[in-house]
């Protein structure tokens, strides 16, 4: 193998490595995640240089490594347990109706300011 497969080898452990985290998870999302991870890598592993130069002289590839079967899924609870939410602090920011002032006020200072201008230099 040359370094540059060791490379590409090294990138789909590391997908794999992530798809069997993600699949620890539990969840759709996880789940999801899981699998679309393992094709990647899966898809991965086809891009090696030397397997790209052998299909391009029209040889089979000799050295084609076996597909990892995806990882099992984990038994689902019945009811996972939910993360614990922080209550939101009152006070913290800025008001949006403050937000919605300050911006009609500018607006309107802008309108002013425009619309004088164009008294100052009249085309007539």
């Amino acid at each position: 193998m040359t370094k540059a497969d060791l490379l590409v080898e090294r990138g789909a452990q590391r997908l794999q490595h992530l798809a069997g985290r993600a699949a620890q998870r539990g969840d759709g999302i996880g789940t999801w995640l899981s699998e679309e991870l393992t094709a990647d890598a899966a898809f991965l592993r086809k891009l090696k240089p030397s397997l790209i130069a052998a299909r391009a002289k029209g040889e089979p590839p000799m050295n084609t490594p076996p597909a990892s079967p995806p990882p099992p899924p984990q038994p689902q609870a019945a009811n996972p347990p939910k993360p614990k939410q922080k209550r939101a602090k009152r006070g913290r920011g800025i008001s949006p109706l403050l937000v919605v002032g300050v911006a009609l006020a500018a607006g309107i200072l802008a309108a002013k300011v425009i619309d004088w201008r164009g008294h100052a230099h009249p085309r007539d």
